[in-house]
């Protein structure tokens, strides 16, 4: 009697929070203190990093010396993605600005992972797209608006305003003087608008921009003209 062909057996289904939280084959934790360099501008771009927690700054650096931020990113978000489009080296210099956890996944892993798994690829994809458009929002910001409404938009922003869930108290301490590079302003305007916030009850800190709590409200200087 003919034996029955075996079954193939089932392969576990990708998931993809739990491939960007544990280390695995290419792929590792990498952690970082306050004010620790992550990679540098025209350092060997060879893996890309995706935040688990903490915040970081984004800066570049001209020809001629002059420094600009470029962005604050946090949780979710991705860093270094140029290598798996052929970037030799890293376009900006990224600085943790809180202690800061990432999974360094290599550049060929990340290749391998994007081709093979759909939904890992659609995460990814969705990722870039949303950034694309604020990127393109940032520009228009700079070029339109006021520097009160371009502070008041960075802080919704930090506070991950419009993801899942309610806006959330920023546990890192971002100084005023990042938040004026950010918007491309003094730190005496940051200072002036964050205290006119403040007054209105649109946001909530202590010393130093601690704890700072962003409520919805704040939404309110964005949209008015």
């Amino acid at each position: 009697m003919a034996k029955k062909p075996k079954k193939p057996k089932k392969t576990e289904p990708f998931g993809v929070q739990q491939y960007l939280s544990n280390a695995g084959v290419s792929r590792r934790i990498a952690k970082f203190k306050k004010g620790q360099v992550i990679f540098s501008q025209d350092d060997p771009c060879d893996d890309v990093l995706y935040i688990q927690s903490g915040n970081a700054k984004l800066t570049i650096v001209n020809p001629q010396g002059k420094e600009a931020v470029l962005a604050i990113v946090g949780p979710g978000d991705f860093l270094g993605e140029g290598c798996i489009i052929g970037n030799p080296v890293r376009m900006a210099t990224a600085t943790a600005i809180a202690p800061l956890d990432a999974m360094s996944i290599e550049k060929q892993e990340m290749m391998r992972v994007l081709h093979d798994e759909q939904e890992f690829a659609g995460k990814f994809i969705n990722y870039m797209l949303e950034r694309n458009l604020k990127t393109e929002a940032d520009l228009m910001d700079q070029l339109f608006n006021s520097s009160e409404k371009r502070l008041a938009r960075a802080v919704l922003i930090l506070a991950r305003y419009g993801k899942e869930g309610e806006p959330e108290k920023i546990v890192a301490k971002i100084s005023q003087e990042i938040l004026a590079e950010l918007v491309g302003t003094t730190r005496s305007r940051v200072n002036f608008f964050m205290n006119k916030f403040r007054k209105l009850g649109f946001i909530h800190y202590n010393s130093g921009l601690r704890g700072l709590q962003v409520h919805s409200s704040l939404l309110n200087v964005v949209l008015h003209d």
